[in-house]
């Protein structure tokens, strides 16, 4: 059993060494042949420092915060515009199924780059959002969009009979929604949706373009200031790569936990 177990952990080790080695070489190789130095020992300066004996965040890590936290309140609200919208295309009423299909299909066939333009420059002044809040609001609009769509899949694989039985049963829509079907969605729609966070984190990238200080924006300063291009940038792919590849981890061990509870209800 432990042979199972260890044989392809030390497998999946030994392949990241040799991808590690080979993607050292190939960096080494360019900047040799470009005449490059690298900095790598000043990169720590531009993520935390120590004086007065503690430790401040630097430029990177407040980006990381900021890009963080424009992340959760956009998740919060991608989920519930998600969820909401997929209700209204499943509702029979025809002005909600009108209203959330044209949502769906004007996001979905426009890039995000356009929608974030738009509420900065046209609606955001009108209605008085900072970047901050456009950031957020672009995202959450963007990705409930897709997730809208996830949230409708889920819930039309779910057998109509059940709707049947917890009405014979006398229990209300929102009971029977909330702790019937809903539950039973998010298990099944768990993998897309873990997707549509990380697309989220990633997207998060592009509000840089309105100077919201997040990770990307600290590194182009960053790389304005002191000339490490390569360095701070894979720095930051490096960090980004962490918070999805720890979301992925989260999700996956969500989704054998939720299964394992089904299994023994």
């Amino acid at each position: 059993m432990f042979g199972r177990i260890i044989k392809p952990t030390l497998f999946a080790i030994l392949q990241i060494i040799v991808l590690a080695a080979a993607v050292t070489w190939i960096l080494n190789s360019g900047a040799q042949a470009m005449g490059y130095q690298w900095q790598w020992d000043r990169v720590p300066d531009y993520i935390a420092i120590y004086e007065d004996g503690q430790w401040w965040s630097a430029e990177l890590l407040d980006g990381l915060l900021v890009t963080i936290q424009i992340s959760l309140i956009a998740l919060v609200a991608t989920l519930g515009i998600g969820l909401v919208t997929a209700l209204l295309r499943n509702s029979n009423s025809v002005v909600g199924r009108t209203l959330a299909t044209g949502y769906v299909e004007l996001i979905r066939n426009t890039p995000l780059l356009v929608q974030i333009y738009l509420l900065y420059f046209v609606f955001g002044p009108v209605i008085g959002l900072d970047r901050f809040s456009t950031a957020v609001l672009a995202l959450a609009l963007f990705q409930g969009a897709y997730t809208a769509e996830i949230f409708r899949a889920g819930l039309n694989s779910i057998a109509r009979g059940q709707f049947e039985a917890a009405h014979s049963l006398g229990l209300s829509r929102l009971f029977t929604f909330w702790d019937v079907i809903l539950p039973q969605v998010i298990q099944r729609t768990l993998p897309p949706l873990t997707n549509e966070v990380i697309s989220l984190i990633k997207n998060s990238s592009i509000v840089s373009v309105m100077a919201v200080f997040d990770l990307t924006t600290q590194a182009r300063n960053i790389v304005s200031e002191t000339a490490m291009p390569f360095e701070i940038w894979f720095s930051v792919a490096i960090i980004y790569l962490a918070l999805t590849l720890s979301l992925s981890a989260v999700a996956a061990w969500l989704e054998h936990k939720l299964g394992a509870n089904w299994r023994t209800q």
